[in-house]
């Protein structure tokens, strides 16, 4: 085993928090002296911010969206929301750490040869590329997403079209920031793991006057990848946010957010030795012996030192809010953000096991001897640039009409996304490596990547109008319904390199443009109906649907016939019917949901004719289950969040690969979450939880032949604890154990089943909690 500890592509970045306050500054002065100069008064409309049961810290009694207006309990939709307690509890460090926290969701390793990195995962069986949101607006990149700012985590299920717009066939996942308030507090953790990564975080609010505060919330992170030492990664981010009006009818939130991440990322290993690791070698003895053969280590490492990841990610938001009336508020919220993405890594591929003599770079295999055997690498390079302008307008009002109490959410939409992806050559020549002794090389044979004029630069512009109702018939009956209309016009322009083949007449290696264009009008609507047999419970059935356009995930059109992004091609479809109950048990503090679902999506795509390449978008997916939560205080000194989902994927109408019957991919029939706390005293609390996951598949199709790899991801269960003790007034000490049980598992697998990303042994994070 070997790995290099030392990063060669680090490198020197432009300090934070002056360009972060100079911008701000420069925004918020004009607006902040209209804010301050406006005489307070007392509010009426109930605050649209995030609110919480009083000592019930991990409970949430409503979302941050204005679109949302009702609490949870009277909202027809199954939602869960994460808290930063309980982020803060379990030590979590990432967007995807926290997610462990609601069942349904599982993570994705990429197609074949290419690795995701990021944060790539799907729920309730669909991809949610796109599907990420930071206050209420679309986050672009496929980028690790830390927690440090983040107050809570809101996952909204099932298709979220009329709420979100394009996409979200499965629903959405939104990212509530961190804000002023006025009061005086500071915070911040320390903590050490033993991937030998250093976190430290800091949060601060400071009251500037009786109507304004500053915020900012800060991220240094260092080290290596519990489980994968190797895989190190230095982030630095930094949040600042000003508050102006707090208290009176109109206030201003300026805030952005700024992050810088550098390391070496994961090209995952070999997935043999894994339970059901086949190969359909037509030697048998090699074949066999394949099957047959041990496991990698964990922290065998298969790239270059030459591999590196670097994430700039910057947001800049101006958020107002003005009550017009004792019952009506306004909210406009502007935002300019962008990512860049620069990553060249190496994944790996085949293995080969059959006697083979030495070359001039390649030692010999034998057969007999696995210690020889070799495993073919594949260099990667993704150089991506995203941007977003938003500016978002909501109107809340709430008004009587013939006895019915009606509260209704109106508003507009106008965003421009934008991707350029470019390409590099010159990534070096991926010679084998040993299977279970890898060496790493400083820099493969050749390396001098460049650009090669090669590139896919793709745009979407989005304007829409929504409208939100929700209608009291009386105590016990509610109706609501919501609509949204949107224009989108999707461009994406793209060179590539001509070929003897495809262009005869012109010098191989020719750059040649071309331009693809589609637009279109999308509504989506959604419907339901409540009853309330006490105040603190409701009984609910609802209906919604989404569309994903041609390049609605990632802004690109291509012209090959039949592909899902054609501009030809019409939008996939989605509805979803759903019946459920929530209430809020023990004075408010416990609530307790529980749903039956089932999403159809239509219009994917069908083969018809596997010799002339026909396609039809005729295919139909359904997914159905239950999902049950609790999340609360059970007694002052026990808190507890857990869900259980059921999940029934099935190919409706299909293809010769995927025809009738088959599973969906990364779709487990049923996963669980738990977490739970108790306070022994006002020193000591102890905690703990556990989550599983059933089979997830890849080989989906019924009676399917055997192929290379692993066919599915085996079920697995993880048990995780935590202690805290208080040794001060604003010191305490948490000590945070993962995967106590030291269970091996599977956390990812590539489509081709050849490569996977294991989950981490047992583990532990040791934490200095301070709070003053």
């Amino acid at each position: 085993m070997s790995y290099i500890r030392n990063r060669k592509h680090a490198s020197a970045r432009h300090p934070l928090l002056p360009q972060s306050l100079i911008a701000l500054a420069a925004l918020g002065s004009p607006i902040a002296a209209h804010a301050q100069s406006t005489e307070p008064k007392e509010a009426t409309l109930q605050e649209l911010h995030v609110t919480a049961t009083a000592d019930a810290p991990y409970k949430a009694d409503k979302v941050s969206s204005p679109k949302l207006t009702q609490p949870l309990v009277d909202t027809t939709q199954t939602i869960t929301v994460i808290k930063k307690e309980v982020i803060q509890e379990q030590g979590a460090g990432s967007l995807v750490d926290a997610l462990r926290n609601t069942p349904g969701i599982t993570l994705q390793l990429g197609e074949n040869g290419n690795t995701s990195a990021g944060d790539t995962f799907q729920m309730r069986g669909f991809s949610t590329q796109s599907s990420v949101f930071i206050d209420g607006i679309r986050d672009l990149g496929a980028v690790t997403r830390d927690v440090f700012n983040i107050e809570q985590i809101e996952v909204s299920k099932g298709p979220a079209g009329t709420d979100v717009g394009r996409g979200a066939a499965s629903g959405y996942i939104n990212l509530a920031s961190k804000l002023p308030s006025l009061e005086d507090a500071a915070s911040g953790t320390i903590a050490y793991d033993s991937g030998e990564k250093a976190r430290v975080t800091a949060d601060l609010n400071r009251k500037l006057s009786d109507s304004s505060a500053f915020r900012i919330n800060a991220i240094a992170q260092d080290g290596g990848q519990m489980g994968r030492k190797v895989i190190e990664k230095k982030t630095v981010g930094i949040a600042p946010s000003l508050a102006f009006g707090l208290g009176g009818p109109t206030k201003v939130f300026l805030y952005s957010q700024h992050i810088r991440q550098d390391g070496m990322p994961d090209g995952a290993i070999p997935a043999i030795g894994i339970m059901g690791y086949n190969s359909t070698n037509t030697n048998a003895a090699v074949a066999s012996a394949l099957r047959s053969a041990g496991r990698v280590d964990n922290e065998n490492y298969y790239g270059y030192d030459s591999d590196f990841e670097k994430v700039d990610a910057d947001m800049l938001t101006v958020k107002i809010e003005h009550e017009l009336g004792a019952k009506s508020k306004l909210t406009n919220t502007s935002r300019y953000g962008k990512t860049k993405i620069d990553r060249i890594l190496t994944g790996v591929n085949g293995i080969t096991a059959a006697t083979t003599p030495a070359t001039a770079t390649a030692p010999a295999v034998l057969l007999g001897n696995p210690a020889t055997w070799q495993v073919a690498r594949t260099r990667q390079s993704v150089l991506q640039d995203n941007k977003i302008l938003a500016n978002t307008t909501n109107i809340v009002t709430e008004f009587a009409t013939g006895g019915l109490t009606h509260t209704l959410s109106t508003g507009v939409e106008l965003l421009s996304e934008e991707q350029l992806s470019l390409t590099r050559v010159g990534l070096g020549d991926a010679v084998n490596a040993n299977l279970y002794s890898p060496v790493s090389l400083a820099v493969p044979g050749n390396y001098n990547p460049v650009l090669n004029g090669v590139y896919t630069k793709g745009s979407t512009t989005t304007a829409a109008l929504y409208a939100f109702d929700t209608i009291k018939l009386n105590d016990q009956w509610q109706i609501n319904g919501g609509v949204r209309t949107e224009h989108y016009n999707t461009e994406t322009s793209a060179a590539s390199l001509s070929t003897a083949t495809a262009n005869p007449t012109l010098p191989v290696g020719t750059l040649l443009g071309s331009h693809l264009e589609k637009s279109g009008n999308l509504t989506s609507w959604k419907a339901g109906a409540l009853y309330k047999p006490t105040q603190d419970g409701s009984i609910y059935l609802s209906y919604a649907t989404s569309q994903t356009p041609p390049g609605g995930a990632n802004f690109s059109l291509v012209s090959t016939a039949g592909n899902v992004n054609g501009p030809a091609m019409d939008p996939s479809k989605t509805t979803n019917i759903e019946f459920g109950t929530k209430w809020d048990l023990i004075q408010k503090k416990l609530a307790v949901t529980a749903a039956v679902y089932r999403t159809d999506n239509t219009n994917e795509f069908t083969l018809e004719d596997p010799v002339t390449h026909q396609y039809s978008q005729l295919g139909k997916r359904r997914v159905e289950g239950v999902e049950l939560g609790v999340v609360g205080q059970i007694t002052r000194d026990w808190n507890i969040i857990a869900g259980v989902a059921t999940m029934d994927a099935t190919i409706l109408e299909g293809n010769p690969s995927n025809p009738a019957d088959s599973a969906t991919r990364w779709s487990p029939d049923l996963s669980a979450t738990l977490w739970s706390t108790y306070k022994l005293n006002d020193a000591f609390t102890f905690g703990g939880g556990v989550r599983y996951t059933s089979e997830q598949k890849r080989v989906v199709a019924p009676n399917a032949a055997p192929s290379n790899g692993v066919p599915e991801i085996p079920s697995y269960a993880v048990v995780d604890a935590m202690m805290s003790y208080k040794v001060a007034r604003n010191v305490s000490l948490q000590l945070n154990v993962y995967n106590l049980f030291d269970k091996f598992y599977v956390a990812s697998l590539n489509n081709g089943g050849s490569r996977i990303n294991t989950g981490a042994p047992r583990s532990a994070q040791l934490t200095a909690n301070i709070a003053f």
